[in-house]
């Protein structure tokens, strides 16, 4: 059993900041990439950002330059820190990683997501 657990949300006003965390708990032997998404409002999920687990990373277009996503491998938890944020940022972020349970089984997991809404 392996859970992804978000934190961080909430509501901020255009040009404010925040920063989400996604912890990952349970029987992992190895976690593999990590990324996170989000699904505005009446929209489909598209994807944020990636970080491989030696580091490198790939942004959406829409977020590059405000958006950093990191990750602490001994605390099995990615973060995306949220800058310059904006009222198209809208949505529920969703965490999403591929771990391997043991040296040869691996799976795609997801987060039960969390919001963030900016208004003013």
């Amino acid at each position: 059993q392996v859970q992804l657990v978000e934190s961080g949300g909430g509501l901020v006003q255009p040009g404010g900041s925040l920063r989400l965390s996604c912890a990952a708990s349970g029987s992992i032997f190895r976690i593999n990439a990590m990324a996170w998404y989000r699904q505005p409002p009446g929209k489909q999920r598209e994807l944020v950002a990636t970080i491989t687990s030696v580091g490198s990373t790939n942004y959406a277009d829409s977020v590059k330059g405000r958006f950093t996503i990191s990750r602490d491998n001994a605390k099995n938890t990615v973060y995306l820190q949220m800058n310059s944020l904006e009222p198209e940022d809208t949505a529920v972020y969703y965490c999403n990683a591929d771990i391997n349970t043991n040296w040869y089984r691996w799976s795609n997991y997801w987060g039960q997501g969390t919001q963030v809404t900016v208004s003013s």
